[in-house]
């Protein structure tokens, strides 16, 4: 008996816009150990392409972030900080908001509610 498995990986979609002279990357998707290199490839990126300037991610739409993930996100905000910018994290699902305030992250990358707050 053969049995064939076909197994899709499914990236998340990131989508970079900017509002004022914020650029936002936006995540839909989940974030976990199967899309960590694409997702860490653009955040990275981004934070390069802008050096020395706030930077917001968009978490909205994110359906899992693991471990791994908050990791990428805490070096994404640590190489920004050394370049003097900031990378500021969007996400108003209280259920995220509470895992990030139990972890710490919250202390250590700003968290805010909306992408109004950014103004």
């Amino acid at each position: 008996m053969t049995v064939v498995s076909s197994v899709k990986r499914i990236e998340p979609h990131l989508s970079q816009s900017t509002i004022g002279t914020t650029p936002v990357l936006r995540v839909t998707g989940d974030i976990d150990l199967g899309t960590i290199p694409y997702f860490a490839q653009t955040l990275f990126r981004t934070v390069d392409d802008h050096l020395g300037q706030p930077i917001a991610l968009d978490l909205d739409e994110v359906g899992t972030l693991d471990d791994v993930g908050l990791g990428i996100i805490l070096g994404a905000a640590g190489r920004a900080r050394a370049h003097d910018g900031e990378l500021v994290v969007i996400i108003s699902r209280s259920t995220l908001m509470q895992r990030l305030a139990i972890t710490g992250f919250n202390r250590a990358v700003k968290c805010v509610g909306s992408l109004h707050e950014l103004q």
